[in-house]
């Protein structure tokens, strides 16, 4: 059915209770606006449709990923502290060798065999390339520092990701969880897309399931740097796209966007996004699942709701939206 909404042309899917979805168009316009309420998947409970063995799997997998990141940390940690000490007793021994050298050299100014035995030995320092071991050993052992840094915090991001949900929803910093999922995701976008942040520093902690916020935030990570992989323009020019992610405090909830560049959704398929199963991908490709579980955590599980917009050839934006609590219901 469609009706005009302050001068804007809409269709709109009525369920039982509330609308299915809410399609935006100005005429003539470009862009579309598709607001997703909570009876807009009709499928089911993709949680139930996995059944208890899928369920079982899916945990074993969680606490299999935690354990993996605990086993890197620890031989991670060795290397660290060891390479910290070959880096601390290089400079040490490399200003011994600066001072052994002054001495040499005031002992060749003497003369004598003394003398003769002193230059002899700083003409074997001089052939052993002193002074570009000094200089490329130190960069090395920073190099190693480097890795091991970014060993340990993809690790710390592992396991925080696969921290599995508390039966309560607990007061989370999103911020903290986002840049997580965005270390852990990197191998997703990092081949097709640049990744920046744009966090609202008014955000406070907001009461939810960490790890379900988690997995929303990758899907719609993974759902953009596909769709910028799949773009025609990308694939003629091999040119990066761009991903943001976004946070804002608005009255009563929070919001969460991820946003693309890339080719944007077509409008006939718009309104099946979300449904378990649907994929444009190939065979093989994809499992339909991403979207569905990003509807299912925000607008079931969260109460929240879910809009996205979208342009042929100008990319898309998911935006989440959690609720808040009400400043009288906090004790």
């Amino acid at each position: 059915m469609g009706k005009a909404l302050n001068g804007v042309e809409a269709a709109v899917a009525m369920g039982p209770d509330e609308p299915l979805a809410l399609s935006l168009a100005e005429p003539g316009a470009c862009e579309d606006r598709v607001i997703v309420g909570r009876a807009q998947v009709e499928s089911g409970d993709w949680f139930e449709g996995l059944g208890p063995v899928g369920l079982s799997r899916l945990q074993m997998l969680g606490r299999l990923a935690q354990g993996i990141a605990h086993e890197i940390n620890t031989p991670t940690q060795f290397i660290g502290d060891n390479t910290t000490f070959l880096r601390d007793s290089f400079g040490e021994s490399f200003a011994l060798i600066g001072q052994l050298m002054a001495h040499l050299l005031e002992i060749q100014g003497m003369g004598g065999p003394a003398g003769e035995a002193a230059q002899k030995a700083l003409d074997s320092m001089a052939h052993s390339d002193l002074d570009y071991l000094g200089v490329e050993i130190p960069k090395a052992i920073q190099q190693s520092l480097d890795g091991v840094g970014r060993i340990s915090n993809i690790v710390s991001a592992m396991k925080n990701f696969s921290h599995p949900s508390a039966d309560v929803q607990t007061l989370t910093d999103l911020h903290h969880a986002i840049n997580n999922t965005i270390l852990v995701s990197q191998n997703e976008w990092k081949y097709s897309a640049t990744l920046g942040v744009d966090f609202d520093l008014n955000v406070p902690r907001v009461p939810c399931f960490p790890s379900e916020v988690s997995q929303v935030v990758l899907n719609l990570i993974v759902n953009a740097a596909h769709a910028i992989g799949a773009s025609p323009t990308r694939a003629a020019t091999g040119a990066y796209g761009k991903i943001t992610v976004r946070t804002r405090l608005h009255p009563g909830e929070v919001e969460i966007s991820v946003q693309d560049d890339g080719p944007g959704i077509p409008r006939e398929i718009q309104q099946r996004i979300f449904e378990p199963f649907f994929t444009t991908k190939p065979a093989g490709k994809g499992t339909g699942q991403g979207l569905a579980i990003v509807h299912k955590i925000v607008v079931e599980h969260h109460g929240g709701w879910i809009l996205f917009e979208t342009a042929p050839g100008r990319g898309t934006t998911f935006r989440i939206f959690l609720p808040l609590p009400r400043p009288d219901s906090i004790h």
